[in-house]
């Protein structure tokens, strides 16, 4: 099982880990917002998480780490 860290003060909120997930488990958190006014990414369901490191590889801000 591996398990998706994000640095909310580096993710700008953009989305590209979502659209890139393979098992949609990436979403941005409609709820919450960071002191530099962004909608964090979020983990919805880390057993379903693959480890195919996706998400990290395409965050443009190096704010996402795939732990296995």
């Amino acid at each position: 099982m591996a398990r998706v860290v994000i640095d909310e003060g580096f993710c700008k909120g953009c989305g590209l880990c979502t659209d890139v997930c393979p098992t949609r488990i990436l979403m941005l958190d409609p709820h919450r917002i960071t002191p530099k006014g962004y909608h964090p990414a979020i983990c919805t369901d880390e057993e379903k998480c693959t480890g195919c490191c996706s998400c990290a590889l395409m965050c443009p801000d190096c704010a996402i780490t795939v732990e296995r």
